[in-house]
């Protein structure tokens, strides 16, 4: 496979109640979790090469590692951005970021696998 490094895609979300720590049982606080937030960085790597995959194949989060920086409240507007930075084979390494309104929240860098759909569902 030959992905170019640079693609990139932005997921955007709003916080919602099921988003909160104290919902999602990372923490007990009413702000945007950070389970929350590491979903919404892999949605944005695995949509910046979903259009590049080979029919019947996607890609799998293998690996993340993140920091979550700075508090974001109920109803405000967060995105997350996914850079491809390199392609080895199979596995793609992305850096990624998340910011809300007032900036910068997390920052990190994550690694996807591509996989066949069916091979993979069959391991199951």
């Amino acid at each position: 496979m030959d992905m170019e490094t640079g693609l990139t895609h932005t997921s955007t979300t709003t916080v919602t109640e099921k988003d909160l720590a104290a919902n999602i049982g990372s923490g007990d606080l009413n702000v945007w979790g950070t389970p929350a937030m590491t979903a919404l960085m892999e949605n944005a790597a695995m949509l910046a090469v979903a259009s590049r995959l080979p029919e019947g194949s996607t890609t799998v989060g293998g690996y993340i590692s993140t920091s979550h920086i700075r508090p974001t409240g109920p109803g405000k507007t967060v995105s997350a951005t996914a850079v491809l930075l390199k392609e080895e084979g199979r596995k793609l390494t992305f850096s990624v970021s998340a910011q809300d309104e007032a900036g910068l929240i997390g920052e990190g860098e994550h690694i996807r696998f591509i996989i066949d759909r069916k091979k993979f569902m069959d391991r199951l």
